[in-house]
């Protein structure tokens, strides 16, 4: 049952890294940097292999580092996969990314003060799990100093039988299935989910053919619990895709009588974009949708990735959830 998260983790994604030509001071210019990045990670936790590559071409000054794919400005707290799976329509191997060391584009990104904001940002994230399975944030607030360190640094290392043993402490849990005879059945409980919708507004038949994404302003950003209120229901990914975003699913009835889906005014006073890692939450969902305007009746999914996998919507919610979470 852990192998599909083992693979999960040990996920990575091959990066070829160009220096910005305003920054380049010396010729001839830097070669590329060829890096093979975490799935689970974060692009500044990158820099101590980035930095030493292309500091003696750097113009002096103050790093502040931040990528760009094909001129986006790319954000920090999103997993390095999300970012991979949600930008490439048709994945781009090795994933040629631009690094600036110069520039930061402030009006665009919220600061990121190194490995700390993003270790904040994955903290923060687990609070809004946290709130969501429980009802409070009590087990993220209460733990140690030496708890924390050592439950991010089994994400910086990558190490899952660690961060299994660290996260086991926050009482987040699973997603329970019945008996194998059963399996896909969930019990009632509210699951924290974070998608990430890019909808387009032209018609395609190919992901090769799918535009470009150059403004992070096409990209909706859902983070949401989804509340399952009846057990004993075979449950699937397409069940779960109805409730959260029942626009694409006009005129079909949902398995359940109601739909699943409560925000409450607390959460939304946890939740927050600028935050937003992914650890605890059923992460990753990325849905490439057209046309843009979601609630006509003609709205079409034309694609559904998590951890870089297209799966099949009749498998049950309760395996995605606990196999292909972020962490």
């Amino acid at each position: 049952m852990m192998e599909a998260q083992k693979y999960v983790w040990e996920g990575a994604i091959p990066l070829q890294i160009h220096l910005h030509e305003s920054e380049i001071t010396s010729l001839p210019p830097p070669s590329p940097a060829l890096i093979l990045a975490p799935r689970i990670g974060y692009l500044p936790l990158l820099l101590p292999l980035i930095k030493p590559y292309f500091s003696s071409t750097l113009p002096p000054g103050q790093d502040t580092l931040w990528f760009d794919y094909k001129g986006l400005p790319l954000k920090w707290y999103i997993p390095t996969g999300v970012l991979f799976d949600l930008l490439c329509a048709e994945p781009e191997r090795p994933w040629n990314l631009t690094v600036h060391f110069r520039g930061y584009p402030s009006n665009l990104l919220i600061p990121c003060e190194g490995e700390e904001s993003v270790k904040w940002s994955f903290i923060n994230s687990l609070k809004e799990a946290d709130y969501i399975i429980n009802g409070n944030c009590k087990n993220v607030m209460n733990m140690s100093q030496s708890d924390q360190v050592e439950l991010w640094r089994s994400v910086m290392d990558g190490n899952l039988d660690k961060y299994i043993r660290s996260s086991s402490k926050l009482k987040l849990g699973t997603v329970t299935t019945a008996e194998a005879d059963m399996v896909g059945q969930v019990k009632a409980g509210k699951i924290p989910v974070r998608l990430y919708v890019w909808s387009v507004n032209e018609d395609f038949e190919d992901m090769e053919d799918a535009p470009e994404v150059d403004n992070w302003d096409q990209i909706s950003y859902i983070n949401r619990p989804l509340e399952i209120h009846k057990e004993g229901k075979y449950f699937t990914l397409h069940d779960a895709l109805k409730n959260l975003l029942p626009e694409f699913f006009a005129g079909k009835p949902l398995i359940n009588d109601k739909p699943c889906i409560e925000e409450s005014e607390d959460f939304q006073k946890v939740s927050s974009e600028d935050v937003g890692s992914s650890t605890g939450a059923e992460e990753g969902k990325e849905i490439f949708s057209q046309p843009m305007e979601s609630c006509c009746n003609d709205a079409e999914i034309k694609l559904i990735r998590i951890q870089g996998i297209e799966p099949k919507l009749e498998i049950p919610f309760s395996w995605v959830v606990n196999q292909l979470k972020e962490s």
